[in-house]
């Protein structure tokens, strides 16, 4: 999507090289997702808003949800969360293979949605 790219550019090289990373790790994880910008920030969606990240002068912001921080709280543990959030230092490698679960963790959560109505 055209609006996520143009996103992404808007910082500099070293950030938009993990902001590529996590796009495509979110991609790969739930690739019948569509993108879009939501709350002004990168967002997957399929069936309801799935996953945000955003870029930050110190860290990358991972937006899974409250569901998914409690379902990973102790892979979590070391980084900077709130409610529904947490925080990627950028000096650190990016944890893709838990983003991903994470991400997979969320879908089913999405599709379970339909599945209740």
């Amino acid at each position: 999507m055209k609006e996520i790219e143009i996103y992404i550019q808007t910082f500099p090289e070293e950030v938009q090289a993990k902001l590529h990373l996590l796009r495509k790790a979110i991609a790969d994880a739930a690739p019948k997702a569509t993108e879009k910008i939501s709350y002004g920030i990168p967002t997957f969606y399929l069936n309801g808003n799935l996953v945000h990240f955003a870029g930050y002068k110190k860290h990358i912001g991972f937006y899974p949800s409250p569901s998914a921080m409690v379902a990973f709280q102790e892979e979590l543990a070391m980084y900077k969360q709130a409610k529904g959030s947490v925080q990627f230092p950028l000096e650190k490698d990016l944890p893709l293979n838990l983003i991903k679960r994470m991400v997979e963790f969320r879908v089913k959560e999405n599709l379970a949605k339909t599945s209740k109505k």
